[in-house]
């Protein structure tokens, strides 16, 4: 295969390329959108997992401050029912401070209870308001999936031709050529792997190209890139390009017509024999 012909095949595939991309354009931000949105939901159903884990936790602390005052209010029972037993002042004294000690449990036990049953009221307070957010965020996450769909369902075949159609240019570039291609082209920030000389500049980067240069790309000896941003060149002809060139027409300058002093009539002068 000579150089022109695979600078012909790079531009058919670049612009095969540059077409899907296009049909990818046409989606926008919608991809993105609609990940960020699966994401944000699958975020906030995290969330409402850890509202119930805690939910969950309180009240099993609920719980079991409740059967510890139960328990507490038994053994109250059981001293007060010894205190009528007693037989010396330690004794009593002994149980009434044990009676004091169970009573102050049981606040304590009551007033977790407390902070326990105002803290699940706040975790579903918090976990209602996070499944209106999910269900809000999944109705729009829908109507991005609807946009999204309509759009795909336009270009796909479109795309899907295009793609097979790359892949066959790409079987028959030479591998070492298309890897350089590929690795050019996804370091152009928009998309060009090769570009034709237009207006004696690059058409990737737009600098000036020198006219030796423009020489070598003209005569398709070799694979040439440019200097300044590393894409391959073609010729525009090569490329199947027509390059309008613009010449700038200076201005006509006007000729100033300079005005002579009228000359005084020259009076005839009359020879001797006439009258």
């Amino acid at each position: 295969m000579t150089v022109e012909e695979k600078l012909e095949l790079l531009f058919q595939l670049q612009t095969t390329l540059s077409a899907i991309d296009g049909k990818k354009a046409l989606r926008g931000e919608l991809p993105l959108e609609v990940q960020d949105m699966e994401d944000e939901i699958a975020g906030l159903n995290t969330r409402m997992e850890n509202i119930q884990r805690d939910i969950d936790e309180f009240n099993a602390a609920i719980a079991k401050n409740k059967g510890d005052i139960a328990e507490k209010k038994m053994s109250i029972e059981r001293f007060k029912k010894q205190l009528e037993e007693v037989s010396n002042n330690r004794e009593y004294d002994t149980l009434t401070k044990e009676i004091e000690f169970y009573e102050l449990q049981i606040k304590a036990c009551e007033k977790h209870i407390r902070e326990g049953q105002v803290a699940v009221e706040t975790k579903n307070q918090a976990k209602e308001d996070c499944k209106a957010h999910i269900e809000e965020r999944r109705k729009d996450l829908m109507e991005k999936r609807s946009e999204l769909d309509e759009i795909m369902q336009e270009t796909r075949e479109e795309e899907e031709r295009l793609k097979e159609k790359a892949h066959d240019i790409e079987m028959k570039v030479e591998p070492r050529l298309l890897a350089s291609f590929k690795r050019i082209r996804k370091n152009a920030r928009n998309g060009l792997g090769i570009v034709y000389v237009e207006r004696d500049a690059c058409g990737g980067c737009f600098n000036k190209i020198p006219p030796q240069r423009q020489l070598d790309i003209k005569m398709h000896k070799k694979v040439i890139v440019c200097e300044y941003c590393g894409r391959i060149m073609i010729d525009p002809e090569l490329a199947g390009v027509k390059t309008s060139s613009v010449v700038e027409e200076k201005p006509k300058r006007k000729r100033s017509i300079r005005k002579t002093k009228k000359e005084a009539p020259v009076e005839e002068v009359k020879g001797e024999g006439e009258e």
